[in-house]
């Protein structure tokens, strides 16, 4: 399984002198797995370059686009995608998290001519909406389960088991601690993720953020370690940064991020996500 990082800030792209180090780009992750399937977790901006290095390597088909939720920072790469413009292309679409996020995933909206000069049906390559509601999605060598999380309009966190035993969690966007109801607990999320090699989290807040940014849909870095503890994950990748936050910024949070792990889970690896990052993780 090789782990691909194109795009790994929230809300919205921040380019700039100050963002260089860790990127600007929003959410996109590229996993390769044991027999070459290719999967696309989420189409930020950063799926722009994620495009470009398939079409060098000469990628496999199918292309598999997995979605956690059709927010606009999630969804805007997808018209920048260059595979999407090459005949050759074939491209999977497994389905979003809610009925009406789904239908406007089968009527393709982004290529509408109201949100993007391009029509849908002009787009040279194939496309093929996999209306599998099954519990377990059987996509190339590994299983992919679904798991509700808590953020406003609704979204979906995946889970891979590779035949070879190497697993994933990607959970994003998600509030550990949400004001309101729960729609899936911290123990329920830490049994989702249990023993993963790599856990990907959505960390955008710190403590100093609330409680403004209460119930907006993301999780403060201190509970994303704590699940991570919990889940007795291998390896904890904080993930969609806060637009606002510099280089510098998250410099200083990784730094705090070093000092809870000496203190509270020592083998566990954490990283701070950041633009070019590769993760191969090792077998189960």
């Amino acid at each position: 399984m090789d782990i691909i990082f194109y795009g790994v800030r929230g809300s919205i792209p921040a380019p700039g002198s100050e963002t260089f180090r860790y990127g600007g780009n929003t959410v996109c992750v590229q996993v390769t797995l044991a027999d070459g399937t290719i999967l696309i977790l989420d189409a930020g901006s950063g799926m722009r370059a994620c495009g470009r290095a398939l079409l060098e390597k000469q990628f496999k088909m199918p292309l598999n686009i997995l979605h956690t939720h059709a927010h606009w920072d999630h969804l805007m790469g997808i018209p920048f995608f260059a595979p999407l413009y090459q005949r050759e292309t074939w491209v999977r679409t497994w389905p979003m998290a809610t009925p009406g996020q789904r239908e406007a995933q089968r009527k393709r909206v982004m290529f509408d001519s109201n949100h993007f000069p391009v029509r849908a049906d002009d787009l040279p390559a194939r496309f093929e909406n996999m209306n599998d509601d099954a519990p377990v999605w059987h996509i190339g060598s590994a299983q992919v389960r679904r798991i509700a999380l808590n953020h406003p309009g609704g979204a979906q966190g995946f889970r891979l088991d590779d035949e070879d035993g190497r697993s994933l969690a990607f959970l994003t966007d998600n509030e550990l601690s949400p004001p309101g109801p729960v729609q899936t607990s911290m123990d329920e999320l830490a049994r989702f993720s249990a023993s993963v090699d790599v856990l990907i989290h959505d960390s955008q807040y710190v403590a100093a953020d609330l409680p403004a940014k209460h119930g907006w849909g993301h999780s403060i870095v201190p509970d994303v370690l704590q699940l991570a503890k919990m889940a007795e994950a291998r390896h904890v990748v904080l993930f969609h940064h806060d637009p606002e936050r510099s280089d510098d910024a998250l410099d200083a949070i990784g730094a705090t991020v070093r000092r809870w792990v000496d203190a509270h889970a020592p083998d566990l690896i954490a990283t701070m996500a950041y633009e070019g990052l590769v993760l191969r993780p090792g077998a189960g």
